[in-house]
């Protein structure tokens, strides 16, 4: 008999037919069992998983040295873009790191973002100019192994969340298409995202709300370890008054990591 999640995570996308490993890891955990805890404690099911917010303060977390709008809000981790980039305090190698993510909202005005292909390339009109679509945004993002270059994009792009922005003009086809969301997964501004990702040497897979979004992409020149950082993007200028169109408005919660195989923490 299948599990159902409690009606707060209950999925709003229907998962796709699980035809290979991703998408078999996508439908598991879609339909495995959270335990009653509160928000900020939910933890996936099975062994292993080690939480990484305790919902009440950021210890494991190293803060941006300078002043800075990280904190802890009604049981999630809340940025409101001042400062710079939230990371954990240990270092990690191959894991699997379930998260949960918003934008609050968005501020400024209309973001230029690309438009792509399937095959990564950026789309271009009958002039040969290349194309974007105006639209308002919040931009976040996480770091795999503390390397900006490993970053995974939260945004409203699109494509969706989830591309590895560094690699999206790569020369290579293959890494390429495979850095780019086979499917826009986002909920709307507001509403909560659950988020899987899985790092195992230099490969990246993403499961977004129940849907692969990549899988297996390769990475190359990605770290052996680091750690996991949250990324502070845009901001708010005092002189003018505004906030940049691409800013980062994000809350956090439910974060959990679970190794991929036996090797020590730093």
């Amino acid at each position: 008999m299948k599990t159902r999640l409690c009606s707060r995570f209950a999925p709003r996308v229907k998962t796709p037919c699980a035809r290979g490993p991703i998408l078999l890891l996508a439908a598991t955990f879609a339909l495995s069992p959270l335990a009653r805890l509160s928000h900020a404690q939910q933890m996936p099911a099975g062994e292993g998983w080690v939480s990484l917010f305790n919902g009440k303060d950021l210890s494991g977390w190293l803060p941006p040295k300078k002043a800075h709008t990280w904190q802890v809000l009604d049981g999630v981790i809340d940025y409101e873009a001042k400062g710079g980039n939230l990371r954990t305090e240990k270092s990690y190698g191959d894991y699997q790191l379930y998260l949960e993510w918003r934008f609050k909202r968005t501020a400024g005005g209309p973001y230029p973002a690309k438009l792509f292909n399937p095959d990564g390339t950026q789309q271009k009109d009958e002039n040969g100019k290349p194309m974007t679509r105006r639209v308002p945004n919040a931009d976040s993002g996480i770091y795999l192994r503390g390397s900006a270059t490993t970053q995974v994009n939260l945004w409203c792009w699109p494509c969706g969340s989830g591309q590895l922005w560094s690699y999206h003009q790569h020369k290579d086809p293959e890494i390429r298409k495979g850095a780019l969301p086979r499917v826009n997964a986002d909920r709307p501004v507001g509403e909560w995202n659950r988020m899987l990702i899985t790092v195992r040497g230099d490969r990246v897979s993403i499961v977004l709300n129940d849907q692969a979004v990549l899988e297996n992409s390769h990475v190359p020149g990605m770290p052996a370890k680091g750690p996991i950082v949250l990324q502070h993007h845009g901001g708010y200028n005092e002189k003018t008054g505004q906030w940049s169109s691409a800013s980062a408005l994000v809350q956090f919660r439910n974060l959990w990591i679970k190794a991929m195989r036996d090797e020590p923490e730093e």
